[in-house]
Order: structure tokens, then sequence, then C-alpha cells
């Protein structure tokens, strides 16, 4: 699995949800990827101290602030550009696996007392997000 995690002051996805602040998490499941990558990774997401404190330092999570999640497929992330210019995909989990493996990293944050939102898997979708610090994470 592959997420892209943007602090956020707020983030919308159409069709879908929208969130205040928290962070916005573009998330590609791989071929391969099990359901233990996806808990360990909604784990690593919630507890992630990406927030700072009153001293200004990365000390916060999700879980501490009370943030939110806007989770948004994306299989471009498992994207190999090593050969010509154009992309392949193959290393991307097909549908039937990748969206078993996303309701699961979502429903895994909420057990852990994130809120969360989504998108629409596999739907062309739009993402309007405002960037705090900015911080982007990549795991």
């Amino acid at each position: 699995m592959r997420a892209v995690l943007q602090r956020v002051s707020r983030a919308t996805v159409t069709p879908g949800g929208s969130i205040g602040a928290g962070v916005c998490i573009l998330l590609g499941v791989a071929a391969g990827d099990t359901q233990a990558d996806a808990r360990r990774l909604a784990d690593k997401v919630a507890k992630l101290r990406i927030f700072e404190n009153e001293a200004g330092k990365f000390d916060r999570s999700l879980l501490d602030t009370g943030g939110a999640a806007l989770v948004v497929s994306q299989f471009t992330l498992l994207a190999d550009t090593a050969r010509g210019n154009r992309p392949s995909f193959s290393a991307a989990a097909k549908p039937e696996a990748a969206e078993p493996l996303y309701v699961l990293f979502c429903g895994a944050l909420r057990e852990l007392g994130v809120r969360v939102e989504t998108g629409v898997f596999g739907a062309r979708m739009s993402i309007e997000l405002t960037n705090d610090g900015p911080v982007t994470i990549t795991l």
C-alpha cells in the first residue's frame, strides 16, 4: 500500500464527502497487499505525529487532535515510470482486490476513533483542499 497524506484545514472530494481539519489521504493498493497491511497502515496514519503542540513541534496525531481523514482511492500512486513515457500500473491491485482493502483501511481508521469521509472507489473525482503547513508525508 502506498499513501500520501496532506495535512489540511479543509478538504472535499466530489463525489464523496468533506472534512475540516485533519488529513487528506490518497491511498493506492498494490497487488499482494493484505488485510494486515491495511490495518497496520491505518494505525500508522492515526498515530502519526504531524500536528504541532503548543511549542510548535510535531507532537500530536489525528487521535490527539480529533482531526478527520478524507480517504481517496488512487491506483496511480503505484505507477512505474522506469521505462518510456507512459506509466505502467501493473503493480496496482485489480479493483476487485483493491476495493475491499480500501474499505478495510477506512474501517480500521474509524475503529481507532478517527472520523472518516471517503470518495467513491473507482470514480473520477475532484478534490479541493487547503494545505496546512504545507505538510505532505508519503507512507
